[in-house]
C-alpha cells in the first residue's frame, strides 16, 4: 500500500482523538484554548465576500516572512486569510496584520478538518511559506484545483533527503505544487530532485519584512530605567547557551563595569530557568513579566514576554543570535540588521548561511565560537560606539540592497490571478 494512502488512513482513524489531544496540548499552553475549534477546521469568523488569498505559514518566523505578500495582496483589493499553527504565531499576527487580512489556525492535518476548512473558505489561490506541506493538505488543495505556491520556499539538506528517501510521498507532494519559488539556487535544486514541476529563484521574502514595531512608551521607560549603562543582546537563545551568555557577562564585567545583560530566550516559558541560572552565580537578576523594568543593580534582564522584539532591538546596539552556540541551525539576524544592531553569531548557522554569509562580508556581522570569542567581540563594539553604529549601519544598508523578493512574488504569481479574475466573471 503506497505511503501517502497508509497516512491517510491513520490521519483519518485518529480524527475522533482530535478534541483530546488539542485539549491535552492546550493544558500545557500549546494551544489556544478558546479556539481549538479552529484547530478542527471550524471557522471562528465569516467569511468576507469575494476573492479571498490564503496564506500559510507554520510558525511566527514563516508567517511573519509573509507580511510583505499580504501588503500587496491587500493593495490589489484581495482580502487575505493568514493560517499559522502556533499561539505565539497568533498573538503577533494579531497586532501586525493590516486591515484586510485575518487569522485563523491552520486545521490539523486530517481529511475531514482540512476538507471542511476549504468547503467554508474557498481561497482562490493557497501561498504555503518556506517548506510547509502536510500531505492532506496539499492533496485536498490540488483535488479542488486551487493552485498551490510555495513561496519563500527553502528545505534543509537533511530534510531533503529524508523526503528522497520515500520517493513516492515525495513525488505526491511536491510534484502538486504548481509553483516553487525558491530562496536561492540550492534550495531550488532540492526542490526539483524531489519532484516539483516549476522551481524559480525569487529570493529571501524576509529582507522584505519591515522591523518589529514598538510601543513608543515602554521603549522610553525602558530605556529611562537603564540609563547610560552599557547594554547588550543575546535573543532567541536555546538551552546551553545561556550559559555561553552569563560567562560573558562576566568576563565582560570585569572590563567595563555597569555592563547590562539582556537575555531573550526563543521559548519565553523558560524565563525562570534562565533566571535561575544567573541567580545561581551571585547575579542581580530581573524577569521582565515578574519584575518589571531592570534596576540599577540589575546585571542580567530576562525579557521573557512576546512581541516586544522591537523594542530590545532598538534599545541594544550589539546583539548576539542565538541557537548557533549549540548545533540547530541559527536564527533569522535580518530584524536586529535593519534595525542597526551589530550582529554576533555562533557557527551553527546552516539555516541561515547566505543571510549570515552577506552580512559577514558586509562587515555588519561576526562570528564567534564560544563564551570567550563573545566576550572579546561584545567588548571590542562596546568599547567602541562610532565603531558599533558603523557596523550597524552596514547591516542596515547590507539587508535593504538585498530586498525585492516580494515584487518578484507577486510578478510570478500574476498568472494564477488573472485566471480567478477570469473564473470570477
Amino acid at each position: 500500500m503506497p505511503l501517502f494512502t497508509l497516512y491517510r488512513l491513520a490521519t483519518s482513524a485518529l480524527t475522533p482523538f482530535a478534541g483530546l489531544a488539542l485539549k491535552w496540548r492546550a493544558s500545557r499552553g500549546k494551544e489556544d484554548e478558546s479556539r481549538l475549534d479552529e484547530r478542527l477546521g471550524i471557522a471562528s469568523r465569516p467569511r468576507p465576500e469575494g476573492r479571498l488569498v490564503w496564506l500559510h505559514g507554520a510558525s511566527l518566523g514563516e508567517t511573519l516572512s509573509l507580511l510583505p505578500l499580504i501588503e500587496r495582496f491587500i493593495q490589489r483589493g484581495s482580502d487575505v486569510l493568514v493560517t499559522s499553527g502556533t499561539v505565539s504565531s497568533a498573538r503577533i499576527l494579531m497586532q501586525r496584520l493590516p486591515a484586510g487580512a485575518f487569522h485563523q489556525y491552520a486545521p490539523l492535518d486530517a481529511p475531514k478538518f482540512v476538507n471542511r476548512f476549504l468547503d467554508y473558505w474557498t481561497p482562490g489561490i493557497a501561498i504555503f511559506a518556506e517548506s510547509e506541506l502536510w500531505p492532506n493538505m496539499v492533496a485536498a488543495v490540488r483535488a479542488r484545483d486551487i493552485p498551490l505556491v510555495l513561496a519563500n520556499a527553502r528545505i534543509s539538506r537533511k530534510s531533503a533527503e529524508r523526503w528522497s528517501s520515500l520517493p513516492g510521498a515525495a513525488r505526491a507532494v511536491f510534484g502538486s505544487i504548481d509553483l516553487c519559488l525558491a530562496q536561492d539556487s540550492d534550495n531550488a535544486a532540492r526542490f526539483l530532485a524531489l519532484g516539483a514541476p516549476c522551481v524559480r529563484i525569487a529570493g529571501n521574502l524576509k529582507f522584505d519584512v519591515p522591523p518589529p514595531p514598538v510601543d513608543a512608551a515602554k521603549l522610553a521607560e525602558f530605556n529611562g530605567a537603564v540609563g547610560p549603562r552599557p547594554v547588550w543582546a543575546a535573543v532567541s537563545t536555546h538551552a546551553g547557551e545561556e550559559e555561553f551568555v552569563l560567562d560573558a557577562h562576566a568576563d565582560l564585567v570585569a572590563q567595563i563595569p555597569g555592563t547590562l545583560t539582556v537575555i531573550v530566550p526563543r521559548h519565553r516559558e523558560r524565563g525562570e530557568e534562565i533566571a535561575a541560572l544567573a541567580a545561581a552565580r551571585g547575579l542581580s537578576v530581573a524577569l521582565r513579566t515578574r519584575d518589571g523594568e531592570p534596576r540599577g543593580d540589575t546585571d542580567v534582564y530576562v525579557a521573557d514576554t512576546i512581541g516586544e522584539l522591537g523594542l530590545v532591538f532598538r534599545s541594544v546596539g550589539v546583539v548576539f543570535m542565538g541557537k548557533s552556540l549549540v548545533p540547530g541551525g541559527g536564527q533569522n539576524p535580518i530584524e536586529p540588521a535593519k534595525l542597526g544592531c551589530a550582529v554576533l553569531y555562533g557557527p551553527h548557522v546552516d539555516n541561515f548561511n547566505e543571510v549570515y554569509g552577506e552580512l559577514a562580508a558586509a562587515k555588519a556581522a561576526a562570528r564567534v565560537t564560544d563564551a570567550a570569542s563573545l566576550a572579546r567581540a561584545a567588548h571590542y563594539l562596546l568599547s567602541e560606539p562610532a565603531r558599533m553604529r558603523r557596523m550597524g549601519r552596514a547591516g542596515a544598508e547590507a539587508v535593504e540592497k538585498l530586498g525585492g523578493a516580494s515584487r518578484g512574488i507577486m510578478t510570478a504569481v500574476e498568472p494564477f490571478l488573472a485566471q480567478i479574475a477570469v473564473a470570477e466573471r
